[in-house]
């Protein structure tokens, strides 16, 4: 059976600033974010298996993408946790906003590696993270592919 890849693309708000930047991307800003999800499999061979033909249900992979990624971040403001920020993170969360501390630069290019991870361990055995792109604005993305990353 041929291999195919499958993506499905979601979307979610999120702020975040980038301590110690040289540019105005050090102070607190957001990002409509566009994140395409590509797994690679074999579709199912077994016609009395309800999921027949298919790679991964895109609902069973929407929920994965959902639950790590999309409701954690959205309408989040992300900061490193090792910088000066988690004073205006600790301000913030007192005042009721949804505020994510990580341990890296929530740059487009460390959140993809991150989400890499997250997908990684929900998705079922036989099917494989293939590629991330995470868009942040129009002209601008991060990719992540599973092959540059000894991850097939």
């Amino acid at each position: 059976m041929s291999k195919i890849r499958i993506t499905k693309q979601f979307t979610f708000e999120t702020g975040h600033a980038l301590y110690g930047y040289d540019g105005k991307c050090k102070n607190v800003h957001g990002h409509s974010y566009k994140l395409f999800v590509t797994v690679i499999g074999e579709p199912i061979e077994d016609s009395t298996n309800v999921k027949y033909g298919m790679v991964i249900d895109f609902g069973d992979l929407k929920k994965i993408v959902k639950d790590e990624i999309v409701d954690v971040f959205d309408h989040a403001t992300v900061f490193n946790k090792n910088t000066p920020h988690v004073e205006l993170a600790k301000e913030l969360k007192d005042r009721g906003h949804s505020v994510l501390l990580v341990d890296y630069q929530p740059t487009s290019e460390m959140m993809v590696t991150d989400f890499s991870e997250k997908i990684k361990r929900q998705l079922p055995k036989h099917i494989s993270l293939f590629s991330l792109k995470l868009q942040e604005t129009d002209t601008s993305f991060a990719e992540w592919y599973a092959s540059d990353n000894n991850s097939l």
